[in-house]
Formats: C-alpha cells, sequence, structure tokens
C-alpha cells in the first residue's frame, strides 16, 4: 500500500510540474531554429522560382538546369546518407553543423554571384542548385537525428510547431527588399538556425541505442525496419511524384512558382494547427498508407482534370499537389523519429532510406515531364501529356503499395501508425489507486497472476490482439476475470452483439487487460507497452529483443524508460503492479 501509494504521489507530481505548451504556444530554441529553416528553404528549393531572386534572370533554361542539378543531389544525398550509416556508423554520432553549412552558404553565394554575372549565371545557378541540395539535405539529416533523439512527446511538439511557425516567418520574409533578403539568407539566416542545432545538439543523450547501434551487427532489424515501412516511404513518394510533374510545369510560369511556395507553407500551416489541436484532445494514430488512400481519389481527378481545364486549373493544383506534399513530408519526418526510439535504428539510415524513395520519385516526376513534353506528339498537349503520366504512375504506385498481386495471398499488416499520446492526458491525467483490488504488492507472486498464470509468464508473448497491446481504449471492454466473457443475454442478441464483440479488443488473459489499462493510465506509447507486457510475463531481456526483431540494448532502454514512467525499479516491481493495478474508475 504505502509503495502504491508513493507511485501514485510521484506520477501526480510529475504531471503538475508540466506545464501545458498549447496554452500560449511559444515557440523554444529548436522549434524556431527549424521554422526558420523551413522557411529559407522554401525560399530556395520548393516550387519552380525563388520568390527573392530577380524573376528576369530565372529564365526556363537557366531554372531546368538549377532544379535538375538540387533534385538529383538532394535525392542521390539521402540515399548515400542511409547506406554510409549503416556501413559506417561512427560519424553519425556528431552533429557535423559545419559539413551541412558549408555547402549551403556556397550554394547561396553562387545564386547571389549569379545575380551580377550575367555570362556567368548559367554556371552558377547550376553549381548552386548541386550545393543547395547537398546543403539542405545535410541540415534536414541534422533536425532528424536531433527529434529522434529527444523524447516522444517534445521531440513530436517541436517538430509540429517548428512547422507551423515556418509560415508566419516565410511570408515575413515578403517584407523585407529582395536584394536584401537573398544577402541576409546565407549571412544572418543560415548560422542563426545552424546554432539552434548546436545548442539543442549539447542536450541528446549520445548514449541512446539509436546513436551507439552498430547496424551491420543486427541485418535482421534493419531488414525488419524496410518491410515494415516502405509503403509508407511509397505512398510519400507518389505525392512527391505528382509534386515534381508540378515543379517542371512551373519553371515556364513564374507566377505559378509563388503560388506553390504560398500554397505549400499554408498548406503545411494549416495542417501543423489542426494536428496540435487534435493532439491536444486525443490521443492520435495516423497511418500515413491510410491518408494517403484518402487523398489519392483527389490527386488523380486533379491530374484528369488538368487534361481539360489547362491552364486556367494548373496554378491551383499545383499549388494544392505541393501543400499535401509538405504535410506528408511533416508525416515522414515523425514517423521516422518514432520508428528510430522504437527500433533503436539509427536515425540517418531510416530517414535516409525514407527520403531516398521520397526525392528519387520526386526527380522521376521532374525530370519525368520535362522529357515527356520534348517528346510529346504534336497532336497531344504538354498538359495532357503531364496529366496522363501523373495518373498512370500515381495509379501503379497505389496499386504496389496495396501489395499488387502478393495481397491476395498474404495478410501483411499495414505499415506502423505515427503515435500521438494526447498533451491533455499527459498534463491532467486523473488520479488513480494501484491498491483499489487485487493483491498486495509485496505479497505478490513474481509471474503469477489472480489465475496461476506461473505457467503463463515463460511461455512468450501474449499478443493476440489484433494491434498488439495499443488498444488504449480497451480498459472499458466488458470482462470478467481478465477475459471477454460472452453472456446468455448476449447470446439470445444474436449477430448484432456479435459484430459490437468483434470491434471491441481482443485480450488472451488477465495480464493482457492490466497492460492496457496501465498504458492507457500512465500513457505509454504502443512500443513501451508491448516491452511492458512482455517483461510482465517474465520474459528476458534477449528473448523481447528477439521476438520483436530490435537489439538487446534497445529493449533495456525501453525498459529503464517504463520503470521510470511507472516509478518503479525493477522486474518484480513490475510484475507486482501488473497484478494489482486497478485505475480508480474500476472502484
Amino acid at each position: 500500500m504505502r509503495e502504491c501509494r508513493h507511485r501514485d504521489f510521484t506520477e501526480n507530481n510529475r504531471r503538475r510540474e508540466r506545464t501545458d505548451p498549447l496554452k500560449t504556444i511559444k515557440p523554444n530554441t529548436c522549434s524556431l531554429g527549424y521554422a526558420l529553416f523551413l522557411a529559407i528553404n522554401a525560399a530556395g528549393v520548393w516550387g519552380g522560382v525563388f520568390p527573392f531572386l530577380p524573376l528576369d534572370m530565372q529564365t526556363p533554361g537557366i531554372m531546368a538546369r538549377f532544379f535538375v542539378a538540387q533534385s538529383l543531389v538532394f535525392g542521390l544525398s539521402y540515399l548515400a546518407s542511409a547506406l554510409g550509416s549503416y556501413f559506417f556508423p561512427g560519424p553519425t554520432r556528431r552533429f557535423l553543423v559545419f559539413a551541412a553549412g558549408t555547402p549551403y552558404f556556397l550554394g547561396w553565394a553562387c545564386l547571389i554571384g549569379a545575380m551580377y554575372i550575367d555570362a556567368l549565371a548559367a554556371a552558377l545557378m547550376t553549381a548552386g542548385g548541386a550545393l543547395l541540395g547537398l546543403g539542405s539535405a545535410g541540415f534536414y539529416m541534422l533536425w532528424q537525428r536531433l527529434f529522434a533523439g529527444r523524447d516522444a512527446e517534445s521531440g513530436t511538439y517541436d517538430l509540429v510547431v517548428g512547422t507551423a511557425y515556418s509560415a508566419p516567418i516565410y511570408f515575413a520574409l515578403y517584407l523585407i527588399p529582395r536584394a536584401v533578403t537573398a544577402l541576409l539568407i546565407p549571412l544572418v539566416f543560415l548560422p542563426l538556425f545552424g546554432l539552434c542545432i548546436v545548442i539543442c545538439s549539447r542536450k541528446i543523450d549520445l548514449a541512446q541505442p539509436m546513436f551507439e547501434d552498430v547496424p551491420r551487427q543486427h541485418p535482421a532489424v534493419y531488414r525488419r525496419v524496410l518491410q515494415d515501412y516502405w509503403r509508407s516511404a511509397l505512398c510519400v513518394g507518389a505525392l512527391g511524384f505528382g509534386s515534381g510533374i508540378m515543379r517542371s510545369l512551373a519553371i515556364d510560369e513564374p507566377e505559378i512558382g509563388i503560388l506553390v511556395n504560398v500554397m505549400s507553407m499554408a498548406g503545411a500551416f494549416c495542417a501543423a494547427i489542426a494536428l496540435l489541436a487534435a493532439w491536444r484532445r486525443k490521443n492520435l494514430r495516423i497511418n500515413v498508407v491510410t491518408v494517403y488512400r484518402a487523398l489519392f481519389p483527389f490527386v488523380i481527378t486533379a491530374f484528369v482534370l488538368l487534361t481539360f481545364l489547362g491552364e486556367g486549373f494548373l496554378a491551383l493544383f499545383a499549388g494544392t499537389m505541393y501543400a499535401f506534399y509538405s504535410c506528408g513530408t511533416m508525416l515522414m519526418v515523425a514517423q521516422c523519429a518514432q520508428a528510430s526510439r522504437d527500433r533503436g535504428v539509427n536515425p540517418i539510415f531510416i530517414y535516409g532510406f525514407f527520403g531516398g524513395v521520397v526525392y528519387i520519385l520526386h526527380d522521376l516526376g521532374f525530370i519525368g515531364d520535362m522529357l515527356a513534353e520534348s517528346l510529346t506528339p504534336s497532336a497531344l498537349s504538354p498538359l495532357a501529356s503531364a496529366g496522363i503520366l501523373g495518373m498512370y504512375l500515381l495509379a501503379l504506385m497505389y496499386f504496389v503499395g496495396q501489395g499488387g498481386f502478393r495481397q491476395m495471398a498474404s495478410a501483411k499488416p499495414l505499415p506502423e501508425k505515427i503515435e500521438f499520446i494526447s498533451l491533455s492526458s499527459l498534463h491532467g491525467a486523473p488520479e488513480a489507486s494501484c491498491a483499489a483490488q487485487g493483491p498486495d504488492p509485496e505479497k505478490a507472486r513474481p509471474g503469477e497472476d489472480e489465475e496461476g498464470g506461473g505457467e503463463e509468464a515463460s511461455s512468450g508473448p501474449a499478443l493476440a490482439r489484433e494491434d498488439a497491446i495499443g488498444a488504449s481504449k480497451a480498459a472499458g471492454a466488458p470482462m470478467e476475470d481478465g477475459f471477454l466473457t460472452k453472456t446468455q443475454a448476449q447470446q439470445d442478441e444474436g449477430e448484432r452483439k456479435e459484430k459490437r464483440r468483434g470491434a471491441e479488443p481482443q485480450y488472451r488473459d488477465r495480464v493482457s487487460k492490466q497492460c492496457a489499462a496501465l498504458q492507457q493510465h500512465y500513457h505509454l506509447t504502443t512500443r513501451e507497452a508491448e516491452v511492458m507486457e512482455l517483461l510482465a510475463r517474465g520474459n528476458s531481456v534477449a528473448f523481447i529483443a528477439d521476438e520483436l526483431v530490435v537489439s538487446e540494448n534497445t529493449i533495456r532502454t525501453h525498459s529503464r524508460r517504463i520503470y521510470a514512467k511507472l516509478a518503479v525499479h525493477k522486474k518484480q516491481e513490475l510484475i507486482a503492479l501488473v497484478n494489482s493495478f486497478a485505475p480508480e474508475s474500476d472502484r
């Protein structure tokens, strides 16, 4: 009883000490630095035009050379980073801001030089494109490492808040004279967000498994990561492909490029604010594949309309496409950070894989449409060819992403959801008593529940529920002695009750039910709840690592986080808590 009261006191004090960041949404050093980087990057990489450079120097030929160089180097940098982090993980432990900042600075210097040296404008723009592609990819890697290295709540929160603030900062740049803005970017803004990365990186614990892991020692872990996440990468890449087509079309129309920049930032702002508002009230689990399914009919319909509505529809479609793409890349960063934390894999590897797929597909859309325009038959307009090409490849990617022909013979689970634990519950959860029901923790027998489950404790994981242990709302399901029951009344009601019961979470035994209740009350992530149940059943670290296909060091890290959240210190205390826990609502 005393331990239970101490545990509740500790947990409630922890919640009271935390303030709700959504009351003001004030940016911190991390989110503000990321917002500034996104705003500057939008001014030089997204769309088909530089809003802060003279439009008369941005001819279709020069801009085509710039974006081809920038896009290819940008996408290939991600693939090279993924391979490099797998075979040579050592350098990824350091935040090499200088290595990313140097090409980024030189890229902007080339663009500024092109403003004043007309004879070398084409060469300088091409070199600037390649350098900006390399530098921006490097900075994205640094931000990804930073978000992944922090705890799930603060890392994801700074990512979303930074995305929201990037739009106002971008629009504020229009208030500065063009010539001044072009100089401020490399001389002032670049050092500022670089300094933000340096300051924030000092607080990152480099002893975490994601940084210490040597990928070649755990090839099965990395193969499993690729198997679980390639569909998500392909879905975001499909949006990137469509955006690449729009970039190609925008080169000939600078006004469209400006609209693309504006709408992409506005779309990212709206998505971030909507996500923060929903995240404030409830738990969210976002599946990238599901989001793409929802967007797919609208995107493919827009490509068809493009062939009929022509120039009048192009600007609106291009801006909307990039807005979707901006939202997709935000979710991509969040998913990569979560995968790195949950799986203990190198953040550069998982983000390099995602980025390589996404941005190479973007390049294919951009370069493919340029080639299609040059090879277009006289009877078919460039817009028609772009619409047909985009529609066909998007449909093909959707088919492959759904499993293709293999889907008929297998039922593999969808990629893991991006998990957002409700901020309101984290900062104001109801109090509970772990001794309301069940045996005293000091008297509980480790590895056994009330049903005499000592044998069950060593029999391996009980993950009979379809979504593992992640159904946090499961605590209110009708149960008796830990098992779902079917009363005589329910039997008489027939199929209606059967369908209702089929939608409820299924538990194997009381341990599973208790772990779901603990997850809900202490706001554990799905992966933490999964590890907690396996620990509560008496499994060893080695067994759990093999079962979940992660390294043993990753499981130890999850265990420490679980113990901290539950205010326990060893496995025996955890088992006693699982056996005795009863939330206040169950009294």
